[in-house]
């Protein structure tokens, strides 16, 4: 028996991986946070499946429903929003099944900061202007940030910030960063990337959380802050420039010896 750990992807069912719709339409068990994962991810469980929404349980709770299932030898898919790497309250659950010696795997998803740059149709690095994105949040009743991780820190980097739970202080988060990126800097706020619903609002720094308030968005909505969001006039990567000379393409000099 093993639980199989599913990043289930930011929103659209189909963003999920091939190894993840796999591991769900075997499981005869499957645990999903019911109020963040597509519906529709459940319709390929297996017939019969127990299927347990934990949004209403707490830890305790959902490590019973893993030890009920060793106890069966039931596989568990385990589905989590977006990527299991960031957020995911990931890490006490495997510290739970590490003690009882539960085995479990890994599947990795689509984050939401990837969702929302493939709305926007942008690149979050760009030659020249942003090299760095900064996956980061405010401080929650969920988990307090450390001192050294301050929104104001950040912004001295001036790199691409991918500004995560933080949509309900969305005034601070602007107030924070005004001093470091300008008010006329290209921000956006990505609501529900990749759902049906989905929204975008894209503004300049300064105006930004005027926009969200007017809209009135909460919840699942990522900010994204840095000039890579509107980056034009710059300079082509060397990647695919004729005279970089790399492994798999010799340079310009030796193709014409």
């Amino acid at each position: 028996m093993t639980v199989h750990f599913i990043g289930a992807g930011p929103g659209a069912a189909d963003l999920i991986t091939v190894r993840g719709r796999s591991l769900v339409e075997r499981c005869p068990v499957c645990l999903f946070a019911g109020s963040i994962i597509p519906p529709e991810i459940l319709q390929w469980c297996p017939p019969g499946a127990r299927i347990v929404d934990t949004a209403p349980l707490d830890l305790d709770a959902i490590t019973a429903e893993y030890e009920r299932a060793h106890r069966q030898g039931e596989d568990v898919a385990r589905l989590h929003s977006g990527d299991l790497s960031i957020w995911s309250a990931l890490g006490e659950q495997l510290r739970r099944l590490d003690r009882l010696g539960i085995p479990y795997t890994l599947t990795p998803g689509v984050p939401a900061f990837a969702a929302a740059a493939a709305t926007l149709g942008r690149e979050l690095t760009v030659p020249e202007v942003a090299q760095s994105v900064v996956l980061t949040r405010t401080s929650g009743r969920a988990s307090l940030m450390p001192e050294t991780e301050r929104l104001a820190t950040f912004a001295q980097t001036k790199a691409t910030l991918a500004i995560h739970l933080s949509i309900h202080v969305i005034e601070q988060v602007v107030e924070d960063l005004l001093p470091a990126y300008g008010a006329d800097c290209p921000s956006a706020v990505v609501w529900r990337a990749s759902w049906p619903d989905e929204r975008v609002l894209k503004g300049p720094l300064g105006t930004i959380a005027s926009m969200v308030r007017a809209e009135k968005l909460e919840r699942t909505a990522l900010i994204l802050v840095g000039r890579a969001l509107d980056a034009s006039d710059f300079r082509d990567s060397a990647l695919y420039s004729a005279d970089y000379d790399r492994r798999f393409r010799p340079g310009l000099k030796e193709s014409i010896r």
